[in-house]
């Protein structure tokens, strides 16, 4: 768990994929922004909670954006393949081995 960036400690995926979605959905000059954002959540979070989430996510999203920060999760990393700019493919250990042999015949 230690290995996981800072925006997820104390948080699950499902909450921060509800939190991200609560985001987009939430006026930014509603009043009752971070009590709304709360309450998508799931309302396990308090209005502080997702304030202080907001904060960390606008400091990683800086420190990836210039470059201090490696915007990958470290030990979930796979190579990828981007495919007509849409999509992106993860490889698997099996795909890596096939193109070995690939390009050793």
């Amino acid at each position: 768990m230690d290995d996981l960036p800072k925006v997820l400690h104390g948080w699950s995926w499902e909450e921060n994929k509800l939190f991200e979605m609560a985001l987009a959905g939430v006026d930014e000059e509603d009043p009752d922004r971070w009590k709304v954002v709360a309450a998508m959540v799931g309302g396990k979070k308090s209005e502080e909670d997702v304030q202080k989430h907001y904060v960390i996510l606008l400091e990683d999203l800086q420190g990836i954006e210039s470059g201090k920060l490696d915007h990958k999760l470290v030990g979930e990393a796979q190579p990828c393949v981007q495919v007509d700019c849409t999509e992106s493919v993860c490889w698997t250990d099996e795909d890596h081995k096939l193109l070995v042999q690939l390009d050793t015949n």
